[in-house]
């Protein structure tokens, strides 16, 4: 690479890098330096020394196991389903794959709550006897992440050629043998990278573990939380966040690696086929899908109707209060416009920046240099997808806390924590898009004299606006919804809706549990909306991850 493109890329690089150096390097490497540094000298012992202790590695091994369990269960039940709602024209199809999409942006409160409803000894599956334990919290991962297996292996799945199947059924291959043989080695690269992504999820989610787990089982997400809020265990916390951020640059490193190697799937528009009777054992499997999914909302809703044994709108009613021996400083109502507000900003936030690096990363590579560059950066721009909320959101509070950088008390310190969560989500969403325009109708528009505003105006913006508006409803629904950061960030006279859910489950009382299951179905409603909104546009899969 010459020195002349290699300023050139550094000046376009220059303040997304900043951007991320300040607002999420320096918090995170904050909270980790609290850790290893005491008293101002180096001092690595007490942290690494959490390593050795029992419990963390009974929390490691839990996490591990129950991430395990969690991408396992979501392949098993994302796979039948990708496969039926990209290949079977079954009446619905674009609803319910909609439908399957709901889940992954559904608050992790709000997952945990209707699992807990739906488990508890008075729910409809209590004979079961699965409440509080670790069943519980991978069917709540599994829930959360299903529909990742789905829109990313359905992708593939929807633009894969038929011809080799058919090809070995006519040579007499059995359906199971063209499965075996043909289709899973054609989509293995976007199974792969479904499974490294859910397992990442798994292995970082916060709010279904901290809600459906308590004080029995913990993973590193809770126990970061643990330390840092209840114990005062920087140390430990740091250990353990240097050992997360590890695990994940490594998975983002393997989602990469099948993200940018040749994929053998060959593409060709694929007309979906009418179901046959080999298809029933998929279609019985999207069936069990669906109720799974369906399952713990109804409970939910159902449960959010009930007072006193009767059915009742009190507890929504009751939504204008603070609830029962003032569980809450504001009202349910307020913390709903807060969580509004504020993902608006996140929303702003998180798409801008998102444009920006999506048109960075997709400029034309002039050298294979300028390619593994490239690559890296947006290595280091995925990586706030798994590194601990807890741990970006007490970075936070102790590195933006004085001048030039004191943002302890802005209302900007929220939506920037959201939107560094919501960011990779939007990056994800749009590189696709913009990496598949030819660039030679970039090179036309130049040599007939287009500025390089004019060009992106003409060129990128006609095939770019409908994944920007659906990438602004992912962003939203997921900073709406963002529980791990917010929960330390938020000001308890201005508390998101997430973080007034959580707080009423913690209370004791009928009325401040029945508030929490109306307040549960507000913001999934909301989220609902907005995602079901986000399927019309029918834009590329998020499952790129």
């Amino acid at each position: 690479m010459s020195a002349r493109r290699l300023l050139l890329l550094a000046a376009q690089w220059a303040v997304p890098l900043a951007v991320l150096a300040v607002l999420f390097v320096l918090p995170v490497a904050t909270m980790v330096a609290t850790g290893f540094w005491v008293d101002g000298s180096f001092a690595p012992g007490a942290a690494l020394e959490v390593l050795t202790r029992p419990r963390v590695h009974r929390v490691v091994a839990f996490t591990l196991a129950s991430a395990t369990g969690g991408t396992l269960l979501s392949l098993a039940l994302g796979l039948p389903a990708a496969y039926t709602l990209t290949r079977l024209a079954i009446p619905g199809r674009h609803a319910l794959r909609a439908a399957m999409l709901v889940p992954f942006v559904l608050p992790t409160v709000v997952v945990g709550v209707a699992f807990r409803q739906l488990l508890s000894e008075a729910g409809p599956l209590g004979f079961l006897g699965l409440d509080g334990t670790w069943v519980a919290i991978v069917l709540g991962l599994a829930f959360f992440n299903v529909s990742v297996v789905i829109r990313g292996v359905g992708a593939a799945w929807e633009g894969l050629d038929p011809r080799p199947g058919e090809a070995a059924a006519a040579l007499g291959a059995s359906p199971v043998q063209v499965l075996r043989t043909v289709t899973l080695p054609a989509l293995r690269p976007a199974i792969v990278s479904a499974a490294s992504v859910v397992f990442l999820f798994c292995a970082t989610a916060f709010g279904v573990v901290l809600t459906l787990g308590g004080v029995r089982y913990a993973t590193v997400e809770t126990e970061i939380y643990l330390l840092t809020t209840t114990l005062f265990d920087l140390p430990a916390a740091a250990a353990l966040s240097v050992l997360q951020l590890l695990v994940v640059t490594g998975l983002l490193v393997l989602t990469g690696r099948t993200r940018t190697g040749r994929d053998p799937v060959a593409r060709r528009a694929v007309s979906a086929k009418r179901p046959t009777r080999r298809d029933l054992p998929a279609l019985a499997a999207t069936g069990l899908l669906l109720v799974f999914v369906a399952a713990p909302l109804v409970t939910l809703v159902a449960g959010s109707l009930r007072v006193g044994g009767a059915w009742s709108l009190g507890n929504y009613r009751a939504l204008g209060g603070t609830g029962k021996d003032q569980a809450l400083l504001v009202p349910v109502t307020e913390a709903l416009a807060t969580s509004l507000r504020t993902a608006v900003d996140a929303t702003t936030m998180a798409v801008s920046f998102g444009l920006l690096l999506a048109v960075l990363l997709t400029r034309r590579s002039h050298s294979a240099t300028e390619r593994r560059i490239r690559s890296t950066l947006d290595g280091l721009f995925m990586l706030p997808l798994g590194v601990s909320a807890v741990t970006l959101g007490f970075g936070f509070l102790i590195a933006l806390d004085s001048p030039p950088l004191d943002l302890r008390d802005s209302p900007l310190l929220v939506p920037i924590a959201q939107a560094l969560v919501a960011l990779p989500l939007v990056v994800r969403t749009l590189v696709p898009v913009l990496a598949g325009i030819d660039d030679r109708q970039r090179q036309a528009a130049a040599a007939l004299g287009a500025g390089p505003l004019r060009t992106f105006w003409t060129v990128d913006l006609p095939a770019v606006w409908k994944p920007t508006l659906a990438a602004t409803g992912f962003a939203f629904a997921v900073s709406l919804g963002e529980f791990g950061a917010t929960s330390f960030l938020a000001r308890d006279e201005q508390p998101t809706l997430p973080v007034v859910i959580f707080r009423l489950i913690g209370h004791p009382g009928e009325l401040n549990y029945g508030m929490a299951l109306a307040a549960s179905v507000v913001l999934a409603g909301v989220t609902a909306l907005v995602m079901l909104t986000v399927e019309r546009l029918r834009v590329p899969s998020m499952g790129a991850f």
